[in-house]
Order: C-alpha cells, then structure tokens, then sequence
C-alpha cells in the first residue's frame, strides 16, 4: 500500500535546531527505504522565506504495521521535528512514469 506521508515542524524557537539536530539520521534512514524500495518520493517543506519547515514522504510498505514501524524509528519523529503528522493512502499510477533523466529536469520549460 502507498502512502503520502505529511510531517510539519514546530514552530516554536527550538524547531530549526531540531530539525538540524536530527536531519543526518533523517537523510540516512530516508537512504536505507530507497534502497529497500520502500520511499518512492521525497520533499522538504519550505516556509515563505525558503526555510524547510516540513517533509513530504510517498513510500510503499506492505501493511500499515510497517508503515508504523517506520514512523516508530524516524528521527523526525523520535527528535520532536514534526509535530502534526498527516498520512493518507494513496496510489500512484504508474511510479516508472516519474523515473525521468536528469537532462528531462535541466530542459523543462519554464
């Protein structure tokens, strides 16, 4: 099952630090679920001033107690970076389709 997973930061004045805190085992962990196939898609969040203050996650697990397994070891979760998590199933169409060459982002049109 895919999933869409919304995280947004605190707002309060020690978000950034914890978010810096935890990002290094927030990137390798991210590293490890695209390696299991698991994270399909990721993006940070960004405030109106350009600042992450979020992530956006689409990942495939089998069941939701995996989904939930995840989520109990993400050091966005265990170091109090996201304060309001969002999940909804979803489904993509076809997940090949997004599978696009660099050159395909470095031509887009603008």
């Amino acid at each position: 099952m895919q999933y869409l997973i919304i995280g947004k930061d605190g707002t309060d004045s020690e978000a950034k630090e914890r978010r810096t805190k935890a990002r290094p085992d927030h990137i390798a962990m991210g590293d490890k679920l695209v390696a299991s196939g698991n994270l399909w898609y990721a993006a940070a969040l960004l405030d109106t001033d350009g600042n992450m203050n979020g992530s956006m996650y689409v990942v495939d697990f089998s069941s939701e107690k995996e989904l939930q397994k995840w989520l109990d070891e993400e050091p966005y979760v265990l170091g109090e970076v996201w304060k309001s998590i969002e999940i909804l199933k979803c489904k993509t169409r076809d997940p090949r389709q997004f599978n696009r060459p660099k050159e395909f982002f470095e031509k887009k049109i603008v």
